[in-house]
């Protein structure tokens, strides 16, 4: 097993060196001290998300650990060529599914994956976006191996959340431990607000675009992040009610009159935009968007149909999409993975249910998987014939123990499991913010890091050339 601190001799890692003598020096208590001021604070702003299963989605704070996951500047630089390759890649891939559809000509993804995928939206073909961009905010999830390589474990292309923590807990950090950043040079993360705002600016074909975040409402799990998110950019946050189309444009309603609205940066699963052409049931977005946006007269981001590219089915070509796009080998690779629907791969999970990962194409957040290692006989039985029934709907990947990092535990180092999620933008050109959110498993043994199954947050410090040789 990898741990981002300590070496496997019991050394620690260069770049951590200077961080852990600063550790020793504190007095007994210390950061027991600074925890409780950063749960006050959080409380006090009101970081909250939904824990399904828990009270019925229960509103709580995210756990945010004093201890920073620390990434090297060479580390960094190698992430973030394969995160702009990756990214572009997939872009390109959902311009081409929507138009001349060349990778499937090419036989490279069967049709019937992209076409029949519950993801795929037919009201976006032949929509020519600004720029030929689809996914103008990704958050692409990444683990590192026991091998010490990091491995994608997905891309993250609909409504990716999980920022305004990444921005929080840098603030948190800096106000509890000032005399680090005092000291250390850590890439500054700060100004990802200003750079959204440039990206959805690019997204839009008006030269001074009104901008505004559409949200579920306050009952949605992330509706902290979507009001944050606003207030940070300067713009509008609504909701579908307060918005409506006249003249095939989006207006919104002010208190200084009707505005029309250039950008909607939503954070509504396509499904509810709009009810005349998806779900009829929706009251969460606005009827007749989607005529608004194929005559052009607003922007979406992220757009529709984006989730045909991040569906699980769809991962295991991301690398062959990288070579057929770009002409390049992928800089980061996948976790090697089983598609179900062969039946060699079939059979070979099946016998080896004990020890694989086994997800539902269509699942998100750490729900509908089997961890076999971790679990019982009557749950690998109950997921065994699922899998002879439904082989399609289901990918299966080798059991990874994700990378360790201490958090802050009895006075203590304790190393929980991690995964690492950097926010890409892309507009005019690709964005991506040092760093990202780095989410932790707080429980012993765990490799669900999902803040929607009770995970925590650690602050990720990208260290400058200068302060990496002996520093932190």
């Amino acid at each position: 097993m990898f741990d981002e601190i300590f070496d496997g001799e019991g050394g620690c890692r260069s770049h951590y060196s200077k961080y852990l003598d600063w550790l020793k020096s504190c007095p007994s208590g210390h950061l027991q001290q600074k925890m409780i001021e950063a749960d006050l604070m959080f409380r006090r702003i009101g970081i909250t998300f939904a824990v399904y299963g828990e009270d019925e989605g229960a509103e709580r704070l995210i756990p945010s650990d004093p201890v920073p996951r620390i990434i090297s500047a060479k580390e960094w630089e190698f992430l973030e060529r394969g995160l702009e390759q990756r990214v572009t890649a997939l872009n390109m891939f959902l311009h081409d599914i929507y138009h001349e559809g060349h990778i499937i000509k090419a036989g490279i993804i069967p049709a019937n994956k992209i076409y029949q995928n519950a993801q795929f939206q037919p009201c976006m073909m032949n929509l020519d976006l600004p720029n030929n961009i689809y996914s103008q905010i990704c958050g692409v999830d990444l683990i590192r191996g026991a091998d010490g390589n990091y491995y994608v474990l997905e891309d993250n292309l609909r409504v990716p959340s999980g920022v305004s923590y990444m921005l929080q807990n840098r603030r948190m950090s800096q106000y509890l431990f000032p005399e680090l950043f005092s000291k250390y040079q850590v890439a500054p993360v700060e100004h990802y607000p200003a750079l959204l705002k440039q990206t959805l600016e690019d997204c839009s074909f008006s030269h001074t675009p009104t901008i505004a975040v559409l949200t579920p409402g306050p009952y949605n799990s992330a509706y902290y992040e979507h009001a944050f998110l606003a207030k940070e950019m300067g713009v509008e946050l609504v909701e579908g009610r307060d918005l409506f189309i006249r003249d095939n444009k989006v207006w919104m309603h002010t208190i200084y009159g009707d505005k029309q609205v250039d950008v909607l940066y939503r954070r509504i699963d396509d499904a509810f935009l709009d009810p005349l052409v998806l779900n009829p049931n929706s009251y969460l977005g606005v009827p007749g968007l989607i005529n608004a946006y194929r005559a052009g007269n607003v922007a979406i981001a992220n757009s529709l149909g984006t989730g045909v590219a991040d569906d699980k089915s769809i991962y295991p070509y991301v690398p062959q999409m990288i070579k057929f796009y770009l002409d390049q080998e992928p800089i980061l690779q996948n976790v090697p993975t089983r598609i179900l629907s062969n039946p060699d791969d079939l059979k070979y999970t099946l016998e080896n249910l004990d020890k694989l990962v086994v997800k539902e194409v269509h699942g998100a957040g750490g729900y509908g998987m089997l961890i076999g290692p971790t679990s019982t006989k009557a749950e690998r039985e109950r997921f065994a014939e699922i899998l002879k029934n439904k082989p399609e709907g289901y990918i299966a990947q080798p059991t990874i123990s994700l990378s360790t990092c201490g958090i802050w535990l009895d006075e203590d180092l304790t190393p929980r499991h991690i995964d690492l999620r950097p926010f890409v933008l892309s507009g005019s050109k690709v964005r991506i913010t040092p760093g990202g959110l780095t989410r932790v498993a707080l429980t012993k043994g765990s490799l669900v890091v999902n803040s929607s199954q009770g995970g925590g947050t650690k602050d990720t410090w990208v260290l400058s050339e200068d302060s990496q040789n002996g520093g932190v």
